[in-house]
């Protein structure tokens, strides 16, 4: 927290740095990394599928060094047809829609689909990242974009604060 004293009259801090929702900017990118880091050491595990709606989401994860396998939602097939084919090559597969009303409707189908079968279903990562991104951001495919301004608010680069890649 930044004391009264730094903080000038518009509420800005002294030195500069932008406050967000009463945090700095280094906070929701700190966060963002230690999620991200687990996120990423998790889903290295065998039979583990990161689940997205379409194209420019997968290349957001991939420009923030995720290596492990995912599967588009939006790829010319039903919903259904997608579910089957997870149920077929995937024990976890960890949902990362949108987090608009169609994000959330899409996860809830998928988990309807999937919640008689034998697979860890997991909503804790796109909860949490909607958390910590508190509305600055609806679609998975600005997350590249938005960490990596935090990171430079911060005077930092986010390629030096990512994971190295397995």
């Amino acid at each position: 927290m930044v004391s009264s004293a730094a903080v000038g009259a518009r509420g800005v801090p002294r030195d500069g740095s932008a406050m967000r929702n009463g945090r700095s900017p280094a906070q929701p990118i700190d966060e963002f990394l230690r999620l991200w880091e687990r996120l990423c050491a998790e889903a290295a595990s065998p039979g583990t599928v990161v689940v997205v709606e379409g194209e420019r989401d997968r290349v957001s994860l991939r420009k923030l060094g995720y290596s492990g396998t995912i599967l588009k939602l939006h790829h010319g097939r039903a919903l259904s047809g997608t579910a089957h084919d997870l149920v077929g090559h995937s024990r976890r597969v960890i949902v990362l829609t949108d987090w608009d009303t169609e994000g959330g409707h899409l996860a809830q189908r998928l988990r309807e689909f999937l919640e008689a079968e034998a697979l860890e279903f997991d909503l804790e990562y796109r909860r949490r990242l909607a958390r910590i991104v508190r509305g600055e951001l609806v679609h998975v495919e600005g997350l590249y974009g938005w960490a990596r301004r935090l990171a430079e608010r911060g005077g930092r680069s986010l390629e030096e604060l990512l994971p190295a890649p397995p």
